[in-house]
């Protein structure tokens, strides 16, 4: 007799991150594991800070030029975990991006802000500037919402973790 049970999803993604999951520790606690990465850039698109919030957007930009890592080898169930930690405020789409390391292009998938004339968007977002003052808190949230996600206990995200716009200011 033959199982009737379908094979487990052998589905494998390659996620571009630019912002706070550039962070190792903020990546593992999405993935529950350590990152593949390699190094990448994405073109026409700019990195900016968000008025009020420690986070970075990109949208797209003619000129730019984003720096960040492809994680190799995501799957369906840690791209879920990507779009519950990106929330609503971004769009996951699919980019060409080029690694650094080779010169190849690859189809990936990223985040990218869904208001493109959002005021708050200024400047260039600072990776290291951020990984001392925030990272810490980031992993701490991002479990909490994770942990929220797969048992909510009939509380509302917020009752579950708190605040999570985590101010800049």
């Amino acid at each position: 007799m033959t199982s009737s049970v379908p094979p487990p999803s052998s589905s494998s993604h390659n996620v571009f991150v630019y912002g706070s999951i550039l962070e190792p520790a903020v990546a593992a606690v999405i993935l529950d594991r350590t990152a593949d990465t390699v190094p990448a850039v994405l073109h026409s698109y700019h990195r900016y800070k968000l008025k009020g919030l420690p986070y970075p957007c990109v949208v797209p930009f003619e000129s730019g030029k984003v720096n960040g890592k492809v994680i190799i080898g995501v799957s369906d169930a840690e791209l879920n975990n990507f779009d519950v930690i990106e929330g609503v405020e971004y769009e996951r789409v699919t980019v060409e991006v080029v690694r650094v390391d080779n010169g190849e292009k690859m189809k990936v998938e990223t985040y990218v802000w869904v208001n493109k004339d959002d005021p708050r968007m200024y400047g260039e977002w600072d990776f290291e500037e951020w990984r001392v003052v925030h990272a810490e808190k980031f992993v701490e949230t991002f479990r909490k919402v994770l942990e929220w996600n797969k048992n909510p206990n009939g509380k509302s995200l917020e009752e579950a973790v708190g605040p999570l716009v985590l101010s800049d200011d």
